[in-house]
């Protein structure tokens, strides 16, 4: 589907430069000569290169659909991360990196999300929050429970938080698996 190249938002997916390109942040500036333009801060979907660029209203840009499946995360070898497809149970095998940070968030049986082009995975999404055990928590530091100041504290995934003071080592914890953000204590 072709779209001007001012109508372009955050999160879509555009083709561009023969290549996929997911829009970051985008700026529409109106300057007090010539016409009004949109500065896209692109990110590339196959190499995850960044680029930035500006589209006028007169350029069009083909905008991409992406599929998306469910998917349940089995087990890690090396640097691939295998997943199932939960409707046919075909597995498919990804490297790590796809993820990024939020690979340390998947566990064992995890539903997840594949976004797919012609049947390629491009990219996974992770629930928003999970549960995870904190192994380590810093001492509160006496005087600091008036305010409401965070202490850092270790996940069992080896992943570093800031906590509440009242969150001890052992607790179970809600953690928003793109922001790396306490949430709330789990249930």
């Amino acid at each position: 589907m072709k779209i001007s190249g001012v109508d372009i938002r955050p999160g879509n997916i555009i083709e561009f430069e023969g290549g996929l390109w997911r829009a970051v942040k985008i700026q529409h500036t109106q300057p007090g000569k010539g016409g009004a333009y949109m500065q896209v801060e692109l990110k590339n979907l196959i190499d995850g290169r960044k680029s930035n660029n500006r589209f006028r209203s007169s350029e069009t840009v083909e905008k991409v659909r992406l599929d998306t499946k469910d998917f349940q995360y089995l087990y890690a070898e090396g640097d691939m991360l295998t997943f199932m497809d939960v409707e046919n149970y075909e597995q498919v095998m990804l490297p790590s990196d796809l993820l990024g940070d939020q690979a340390a968030y998947l566990q064992d049986g995890m539903q997840v999300m594949l976004e797919m082009y012609e049947d390629r995975p491009l990219s996974v999404q992770l629930p928003e929050q999970v549960e995870a055990e904190i192994v380590e928590a810093d001492a509160v530091v006496k005087g600091q429970t008036a305010s409401s100041s965070y202490k850092p504290a270790m996940l069992d995934n080896g992943v570093r938080i800031m906590v509440p003071p009242h969150i001890s080592t052992g607790t179970r914890v809600i953690v928003d698996t793109t922001t790396n953000e306490y949430v709330k204590r789990a249930e």
